[in-house]
């Protein structure tokens, strides 16, 4: 591909904390950390890349008449559960390219019922559900425990603890009062599913869609080890215990899933998609990630990447490519 001039937008976590948000409501930002890399990976590929900020910079700028060959966007946007959707929307409203998801994709992949309830039209498994959205819902839950309590529209993990897996009905109304009150937003529970955890990594569009790889996450350290929560994912190095997974028939049920998941939800140019095996070791859906994070350190999809000997200027330049190929740059 020929140099093209990249714009990069992000929401920096630093930035918000400076403005008197809290470590939580930033959790899901990228630090200075992951922006720095992406601007040097993207750059020792020969691309020209300009940091712009959030998504209100870029409006602003585009207004002005600003244009790029491509925006590389990672801003996860900060409230409402269309909030993912905001910089592909404004991209689209001034003709701009830009990476990943379109914002009706985006918008679905962050309300995980209502991905749910597609995927789940697709023929693929993904477990029974209910919502809650007020404490009088909470007694019309009639599926069977232990359950699994998380916000329906959060990503990083967000509002998922050791508290999350209830095993009664107390249980369940206590943590439902929690992540109502401090989330305000409606909350997705569904049967606890005990086997092996999985996300795998997706490039590419239509047909030349690929896995990159499909990584098991095993708890191997701490005192949450029911879940990938926020703690765990803080504290991988000493938690958590990452591998390919290679030829078994558990990995090769869950590329074809992820795939099918991939193309349900029309995920566009990379993913992750998280899957969680069932007691029969049968993987099922629990999420997509239009927006996966790339940190190279930290990041699911640039760490799966790197076990399958890809770098992360490679990956990247994948991305790149795959969305140049769509919009013919």
């Amino acid at each position: 591909m020929k140099t093209l001039t990249i714009a990069l937008t992000y929401d920096h976590k630093e930035d918000y904390l400076a403005a008197g948000f809290t470590p939580e409501a930033v959790m899901e930002f990228d630090g200075e950390e992951t922006i720095a890399a992406l601007e040097h990976s993207l750059a020792s590929l020969g691309h020209r890349v300009e940091r712009v900020g959030r998504g209100t910079d870029l409006a602003r700028r585009l207004a002005a008449g600003e244009r790029w060959d491509l925006v590389f966007n990672i801003a996860e946007g900060v409230r409402g559960r269309s909030r993912e959707a905001q910089v592909p929307a404004v991209c689209e409203l001034f003709d701009q390219p830009y990476t990943f998801s379109d914002p009706l994709t985006c918008a679905v992949t962050l309300d995980k019922p209502l991905a749910k309830r597609l995927v789940r039209d697709h023929g693929l498994p993904t477990t029974c559900f209910a919502i809650v959205e007020h404490m009088a819902d909470v007694e019309k839950v009639s599926l069977d425990g232990p359950l699994f309590v998380k916000p329906a529209a959060e990503g990083s993990s967000k509002g998922i603890t050791a508290r999350s897996k209830v095993e009664t009905r107390e249980e369940l109304r206590a943590v439902c009062a929690e992540l109502l009150t401090t989330f305000r937003q409606p909350l997705l529970v569904e049967p606890f599913l005990p086997g092996r955890e999985l996300t795998v990594g997706i490039v590419g569009n239509g047909g030349a869609a690929a896995a990159v790889g499909v990584m098991e996450i095993s708890f191997v350290g701490g005192d949450e080890r029911c879940a990938y929560t926020a703690v765990n994912k803080d504290e991988f190095e000493e938690r958590i215990a990452y591998q390919l997974l290679n030829g078994e028939p558990v990995s090769e049920r869950a590329r074809q899933i992820a795939l099918a998941a991939y193309s349900a939800l029309s995920c566009r140019d990379a993913a992750r998609i998280d899957l969680r095996c069932d007691a029969s070791g049968e993987p099922h859906f629990l999420e997509a990630n239009p927006l996966p994070g790339l940190n190279p350190r930290t990041g699911d999809l640039p760490m799966m990447s790197r076990m399958a000997g890809i770098s992360h200027p490679e990956l990247l330049g994948r991305i790149v490519a795959a969305a140049g190929e769509r919009w013919g740059l």
